[in-house]
């Protein structure tokens, strides 16, 4: 079973929100939203290096994020044609089960405020100096 799958599977199974696999070993994680990535991020700029990922929900923040730690794949339930599109610019191989024109906030009112904040970003280590900042110490998002 290859690292993708293993995270696929882990992430169908365990109902995280996150799974990260490298070399036959898993993290999840539950937590919703951009903040889990920061703290792994927090451990080491290329934490994802070479990992596979399979997330519930995918914008361009994540995309983001994951690109800046050197992910190797991904795997998303839900992505953006803005994270889709982050991933093509930045040769990062992705597949999905539904594609949405963008991420929508937790209130369903308009555009998920992680996604907005780097519509026009493109490189992931600007990204990365932006969402961390955007994230409060408390663990809530802005």
């Amino acid at each position: 079973m290859t690292d993708l799958e293993l995270a696929r599977q882990e992430l169908e199974k365990s109902g995280a929100a996150c799974i990260v696999a490298r070399e036959g070993k898993t993290q999840s994680s539950w937590e919703k939203g951009v903040k889990p990535l920061i703290d792994w991020l927090g451990q080491g700029e290329k934490v994802f290096a070479g990992a596979c990922v399979a997330d519930k929900v995918v914008g361009k923040a994540a995309a983001l994020l994951f690109i800046y730690g050197g992910v190797s794949r991904v795997h998303a339930q839900v992505i953006s044609d803005h994270a889709a599109k982050a991933f093509q610019e930045h040769g990062v191989p992705y597949t999905f089960q539904e594609k949405v024109p963008y991420i929508i906030n937790r209130t369903r009112t308009g555009m998920c405020p992680m996604e907005q904040k780097v519509l026009d970003i493109c490189d992931p280590g600007e990204a990365y100096t932006i969402l961390k900042q955007a994230v409060k110490p408390e663990g809530k998002e802005n």
